[in-house]
């Protein structure tokens, strides 16, 4: 396991990442980091963010061929609900599926399966636009 220094740019990354609601892709990272006058790199900010997700301290999405990310707990496995027009996302335990993605796993002769859930859909205050009319493609 490589260990990665903990730069001043990683750790602005991080920081910015865990002040974010949901998921941001690095390119709304990078401005916001910007705004607030940093001089780090949108190059930089990706390398970060992929390290964070590597390491387990940030999930990673891909939507319409971007990824986006999140801070979450180090170490902990988890799914997500995630709304597809606000963004707004809850972690989920789901039992049910560790055993389905094993079961499915060894019924195919795979071992040390690993997979990610992530189930998007409306939450309740996009449902309750979308059912008056307000809510846009």
């Amino acid at each position: 396991m490589v260990v990665k220094r903990n730069t001043w740019q990683r750790e602005a990354v991080r920081e910015a990442l865990d002040a974010s609601e949901g998921f941001v892709s690095a390119q709304t990272l990078h401005d916001r980091l910007k705004h607030t006058g940093s001089q780090i790199g949108l190059a930089t900010v990706y390398r970060a963010l992929a390290d964070l997700a590597s390491g387990g301290d940030a999930d990673s999405l891909q939507q319409d061929g971007e990824s986006l990310y999140r801070a979450c707990t180090p170490g902990s496995h988890h799914h997500h609900l995630i709304c597809r027009n606000c963004g707004l996302t809850v972690e989920i335990e789901a039992d049910a599926v560790e055993q389905w993605a094993h079961s499915v796993a060894a019924e195919h002769g795979f071992t040390e399966a690993h997979h990610v859930v992530d189930v998007f859909g409306l939450c309740a205050a996009c449902t309750a636009k979308a059912a008056a009319g307000e809510l846009r493609d």
